[in-house]
């Protein structure tokens, strides 16, 4: 394994633009990005008729007032999650650290449960089928998932484990031997991927109109491709393998599976909403 039969990492600076004290990361933009299209692939699926039948679905407007609470729910839970899930003593030791949330530092299983809190009160506040909301916006995470993993590889973190493979990379923060771009696999599987066959069971088998199996394949397709890209993965260093070969990534996804699976059986049971 040698560097020399790597791919060079690319030169591409985190900071986009930097004037004075402001700095607009890559980072931040990519959760920018992700949450603007998703919002706007919302409200395309929720006017489209023929995909619902009788089922009662949200308004667009709904969908405008319901992306302030979705990020919120997103940031504060992705962040929180990283602190309790990889990294509790250092922040304990700097509390303050915790809301640089510039620097990077976010759990996807931590903005997962955030969304399902600020969805279950939404839903609530405005009398809506929280399902249904669930459905929505698992049709439209991976978007925000391809664009946060291509901002992980941009700021050189979340890398792979050593590769002799011709497109491993030679990370700047990852010592000299090339690892595999584990941030593009997730990009690939978490991103492309679940989106296609969400988009292929929502447009396709009209299961917008069986309120919640959407919700629960997103959660079983997202455990399991976390699982596989946590196996090309390198863990973190203060945390390491949890039992031979198991990562903390892995050991948070089995609840995602087996609940989405679960979801998926019982909203396939039920009678179509009227």
């Amino acid at each position: 394994m040698t560097p020399l039969l790597a791919l060079p990492f690319p030169a591409i600076d985190p900071v986009l633009i930097e004037v004075g004290p402001i700095a607009i990361r890559w980072y931040a933009l990519a959760y920018i990005a992700g949450i603007l299209l998703a919002w706007r692939y919302m409200v395309q699926v929720v006017r489209k008729d023929a995909l619902w039948g009788g089922t009662p679905r949200p308004t667009p407007l709904d969908i405008d007032d319901f992306v302030v609470w979705a990020t919120l729910g997103i940031v504060a839970g992705g962040r929180l999650g990283y602190v309790l899930f990889y990294n509790p003593a250092y922040y304990l030791q700097n509390p303050l650290e915790i809301f640089a949330i510039w620097t990077g530092g976010m759990s996807f299983h931590g903005g997962f449960a955030g969304t399902v809190l600020a969805m279950v009160l939404y839903a609530r506040a405005r009398g809506l089928t929280v399902w249904t909301l669930f459905d929505l916006a698992g049709i439209a995470a991976p978007i925000g998932l391809f664009f946060g993993r291509i901002a992980n590889f941009i700021n050189s973190e979340l890398w792979g484990r050593l590769s002799d493979a011709p497109w491993a990379v030679v990370f700047p923060n990852g010592g000299p031997f090339p690892r595999h771009p584990s941030q593009l696999y997730e990009a690939a599987l978490e991103g492309i991927v679940l989106f296609l066959v969400l988009r292929l069971l929502s447009h396709r088998s009209h299961l917008l109109q069986k309120p919640g199996f959407l919700a629960g394949a997103f959660a079983a397709g997202y455990g399991v491709g976390r699982s596989i890209a946590e196996l090309f993965r390198e863990p973190d260093a203060h945390i390491g393998f949890l039992a031979g070969s198991l990562t903390m990534g892995m050991l948070l996804s089995v609840p995602m599976i087996l609940a989405g699976v679960a979801l998926m059986v019982w909203s396939a049971r039920r009678a179509p909403a009227a």
